[in-house]
């Protein structure tokens, strides 16, 4: 066994892109995350030799399968890591789905191999006990068919696997299986899986080389399927997070609902005045929009509009969603500040300044350094305007020392705009679901200057236009009586349209089914459920709302917290559920 390993040549580009998308801003991140000194990280990343065993363990910390990246020296493999005993999960939605006979079969062979082999093998499913299983399990076995790849119950599942595989010695690692597929992959669920190499089972005579190379990883302590495999694909050979710009067909199918609508889909429905007056502001000089709805109201795709909008005008343009940042990016205001400005720099291809604006954080602080690094880097003279959207921002919420740091930097940022040349070129969106519930101060939060947009439900006319896209020509009555439902939540009712368009369902069935598990809004209903067991607090709350006859009053972080979930509507100092659905479903499942 070798006593020293250095990465190839010409991986080290490859390798360096890893350490964002691990949640590391910086080398200095990174070895402080894994306990060892500066120089063995920069080393490293920059092909020179280091220690066997910490050539394994960065590995680990990027994700990385070391034996790929390896630039052997010694003429002896290094000692296979055995692993006699792993625990393995399978994530499959189409498992309780008729219709997925062929799916379900591949699941029992992976079932069956891996039992037969001396591991403890999990089928993953909506109760709260899937994820204490995926905390402790080695491996996650994620089967993504047409099916799954549009649950929500899957989306938060893989969100959880990954957000635990950044913080337990990277377990689970994240298999993904592409079964019989050919549906484009949701922005989020694509964001969860950049970077973990997926493979594609295209039916039974695949079924043999995919058991034999999952018990060969295992067995091996490998974490990920390799890439030079006949069943390797890649991402974007699947699907595309670019939006098109071409303009909708007169008329298209109907498309699954789920995450952001496509720029050139058909399906989205304007909500006057709110489109015009976006494009109007955001093609001022040091423009700032912001854009508040609870949960699946349309807040991202109104985003993606604006932006492309903007790049039209001549704008660079950038989406950042803070769901992204894994929990170590929030340790502390410097390590954000470097995320957020590296996560910019690396979608602007200028990262490799970002070291040099950061030197002085110690004397000058990371705001005067993520300061320098637009005006030196991002927002230099000869550059276009910039136009940054920021997406989930609620998430800063959960740390206050740094929401009140970052807050207060955009509004001084937007600031600079009235008074400095240089600042006119950057443009900002705003994105957030809930009412601001920790105490900023007025004069720095940008929560009070720019131009609000709150985005409302589908009134009925709405709601008929969208029937009419769908080829479904409902009348007044009809439209009520989804109405009564759902009100005009977008998602739900275009999931429903959806399904009827489809002819899975009827209007009639739909409305007397809907709270049920054979319901169309199953998925939905578990998700909220699995979301609030894991807060009492939010889950007595919606107790509260569910079990009455009249609005309720809730603490004011309680009732921002649900309303930010999509469950209740705040009237006043009360709150109520958001739809009869959800009246329905909580009252049974919680009363």
């Amino acid at each position: 066994m070798p006593r020293s390993l250095r990465v190839r040549e010409e991986c080290i580009r490859a390798v360096k892109s890893c350490l964002l998308r691990n949640g590391f801003p910086s080398q200095k991140i990174l070895a402080e995350d894994l306990g060892m000194a500066q120089s063995t990280v920069s080393h490293f990343l920059n092909g020179k030799p280091v220690d066997y065993a910490n050539f394994i363990e960065i590995c680990r910390g990027l994700g990385q399968e070391w034996r790929h990246i390896a630039d052997f020296e010694a003429q002896s493999e290094p000692e296979e890591v055995l692993l006699v005993r792993a625990k393995v999960a399978i994530l499959f939605e189409g498992l309780a789905n008729a219709r997925s006979t062929s799916h379900n079969t591949l699941s029992q062979q992976l079932h069956q191999a891996l039992s037969a082999a001396g591991h403890e093998v999990f089928f993953i499913n909506n109760s709260s006990d899937s994820a204490s299983y995926l905390k402790r399990c080695d491996y996650l076995l994620l089967l993504i068919s047409q099916e799954s790849a549009a649950s929500e119950m899957v989306l938060e599942q893989v969100q959880l696997a990954k957000e635990l595989h950044n913080f337990t010695a990277h377990k689970p690692a994240i298999l993904p299986i592409l079964v019989e597929f050919n549906t484009p992959l949701s922005f989020d669920l694509l964001s969860y899986l950049a970077g973990v190499q997926p493979w594609l089972w295209r039916g039974a005579d695949d079924s043999s080389k995919l058991l034999s190379e999952i018990l060969n990883i295992i067995k091996e302590g490998r974490t990920s399927l390799t890439a030079d495999h006949e069943l390797a694909v890649e991402w974007n050979a699947i699907s595309s997070t670019k939006q098109s710009i071409i303009q909708p067909l007169p008329a298209a199918p109907p498309e699954l609902p789920g995450g952001q609508v496509e720029i050139a889909s058909r399906f989205y429905i304007d909500r006057p005045p709110i489109e015009s007056r976006c494009y109007e502001t955001i093609a001022q000089p040091g423009a700032l929009i912001r854009i508040k709805a609870p949960r699946q109201m349309g807040k991202t795709s109104l985003m993606a509009r604006i932006l492309h909008h903007a790049e039209m005008q001549g704008s660079r343009t950038v989406a950042l969603s803070f769901q992204l940042a894994n929990r170590r990016i929030f340790a502390n205001s410097d390590t954000f500040l470097q995320w957020f400005c590296a996560s910019i720099g690396q979608e602007l291809g200028m990262l490799e300044q970002l070291p040099k604006c950061w030197e002085l954080a110690d004397l000058i602080g990371s705001n005067q350094c993520c300061k320098a690094y637009f005006e030196q880097y991002l927002l230099s003279e000869s550059s276009k305007p910039l136009t940054l959207g920021l997406d989930e921002s609620d998430r800063l919420f959960e740390s206050p020392e740094i929401a009140d740091d970052f807050f207060g930097l955009l509004r001084a940022l937007h600031e600079e705009a009235k008074r400095r040349d240089i600042w006119k070129k950057f443009r900002l969106i705003v994105v957030h679901s809930t009412e601001v519930y920790i105490p900023l101060d007025v004069n720095k939060s940008p929560f009070n200057v720019g131009l609000p947009i709150e985005l409302l439900e589908f009134d009925s006319q709405q709601v008929q236009d969208l029937a009419a896209r769908h080829g479904i020509n409902w009348s007044a009555t009809e439209v009520a009586e989804m109405m009564a439902l759902v009100g005009g939540h977008p998602y739900l009712v275009r999931l429903a349209m959806y399904r009827i368009a489809r002819q899975d369902v009827t209007l009639n069935h739909l409305l007397k089914s809907a709270t049920t598990e054979a319901g169309i809004y199953s998925d939905h209903l578990r998700r909220h459920l699995w979301n609030l067991e894991k807060y009492p607090e939010l889950i007595e709350a919606m107790r509260e709302v569910s079990s009455g006859q009249k609005p309720v009053r809730l603490r004011l972080e309680l009732a921002f917290k649900l309303n930010s979930m999509g469950l209740v509507k705040q009237e006043g100092n009360y709150c109520s559920a958001r739809c009869n659905l959800y009246d329905e479903y909580f009252r049974d499942r919680l009363g």
